[in-house]
């Protein structure tokens, strides 16, 4: 078992009023594992509205980030990191977990049985809305059933007419892919192959060569961009298999281009991400923070609002009680049916604790443009990229 992070931040602000009473939030995310080159811009988000909160003076309750790590695979790791940040460090909420498949398995044997409110930033697998909950999960990323449908209209619109397909095998990977085979097959296209790929392999030539076997107008690689998803990538390059690559979410970060180089130019796909006047602020807010992070890394704006929509449930409640506090978070998120309340932007935080002592409604916006819909899981929007010259390049958003 990968070694457990757990580790209090030292950077949380005191809030003015002396009397504030201390409540621990967990950052449960994978610091180690296939999405480790995100998380530290994740966790940097979820901490800078911790610390916003707090240096307003205006919330009965000053935060404290506890740290855990999910690993982003590892069940039984991520089990452990929960139950101790509950057990040992008493937080009332969780924001994570990060992955699918972690993330179902904290919510199912400890989020539950212990009552904790879980907002994850990232976890996308749709089973995820179905899966039972007590009221308690949210999450402020999109289920991975839209994704699949804004791929394949992309792939559509630029011509392909047949894919090969493959996924990392875990809850996320096999839900992604699901949702893309689907989605471009209602749309008259071909999967040629839908296949699993483990992470952690030295060697994905066998698997490869399976791909390019079955053939396709290029490749999907619905998996991790620091694990299995950047080595079917290479391997494919390598062989000549295919020089062109569908990218969903899970393989977009700065780490992948620098990885594989010049060859990833030309592939395109698309990021849970918003166009929202929030995110441009966010954007800012990373640049200057006391520890500074790209706000446009993915599932960092979804952090910020994971961790502000329970803060401000709290105060809401007027209770830090996961059970009691619940109940506020999709009325924050969204705002009064007749769309009278007060748009909450990131750096506003203290002037929505401001409204709700005064009893006035708020709708959090934050940074990705937040509505929950359903089970409590973000409509979402997307930004479709282009990989030129080593860099991401926005085409537009959906």
């Amino acid at each position: 078992m990968k070694k457990l992070l757990l580790a209090v931040s030292a950077c949380a602000l005191t809030v003015g009023a002396a009397s504030a009473e201390d409540v621990k939030l967990g950052i449960l995310i994978g610091f180690t594992g296939p999405i480790e080159s995100l998380t530290k811009h994740m966790a940097a988000a979820a901490e800078l509205a911790m610390s916003e909160v707090n240096a307003s003076g205006k919330s009965p309750y000053t935060f404290v980030p506890v740290r855990g790590d999910s690993t982003c695979t590892d069940a039984a790791a991520a089990t452990a990191a929960a139950e101790r940040m509950i057990t040992a460090e008493g937080v009332k909420g969780i924001i994570g977990a990060d992955c699918s498949g972690v993330t179902r398995a904290v919510l199912t044997n400890v989020a539950m049985p212990n009552g904790i409110v879980m907002v994850s930033p990232s976890a996308t697998s749709p089973a995820l809305s179905a899966d039972p909950d007590n009221g308690l999960f949210f999450r402020t990323a999109p289920s991975d059933a839209r994704e699949g449908e804004v791929m394949a209209d992309i792939l559509t619109e630029k011509g392909v007419k047949s894919i090969a397909l493959t996924y990392s095998n875990s809850d996320y990977g096999k839900g992604l892919a699901e949702a893309i085979a689907a989605a471009f097959t209602a749309k008259g296209g071909t999967v040629t192959i839908n296949a699993a790929h483990d992470d952690g392999k030295a060697d994905y030539s066998a698997e490869v060569a399976a791909l390019a076997a079955a053939g396709g107008d290029l490749l999907v690689v619905a998996g991790y961009l620091d694990q299995g998803g950047k080595g079917i990538i290479q391997a494919s390059l390598d062989s000549g298999a295919f020089s062109t690559f569908g990218l969903p979410g899970g393989m977009v970060g700065d780490s992948l281009p620098a990885a594989i180089g010049p060859g990833l130019d030309g592939s395109y796909g698309q990021v849970a991400q918003s166009d929202s006047p929030g995110a441009a602020i966010l954007t800012e807010m990373g640049k200057t923070s006391a520890a500074p992070f790209d706000a446009t890394s993915p599932y960092s704006m979804e952090s910020y609002d994971g961790a502000a929509l329970i803060m401000l449930a709290m105060v809401a409640a007027g209770s830090t009680d996961p059970n009691v506090y619940k109940d506020k978070i999709m009325d924050i998120a969204n705002g009064p049916a007749d769309g009278s309340g007060t748009k909450i932007l990131p750096g506003e935080l203290g002037k929505a604790l401001e409204l709700i002592a005064a009893g006035k409604a708020v709708d959090y916006d934050g940074a990705s443009g937040v509505t929950l819909i359903g089970p409590g899981e973000s409509a979402g929007r997307y930004k479709e990229f282009e990989i030129k010259g080593g860099k991401y390049e926005t085409v537009k958003f959906r």
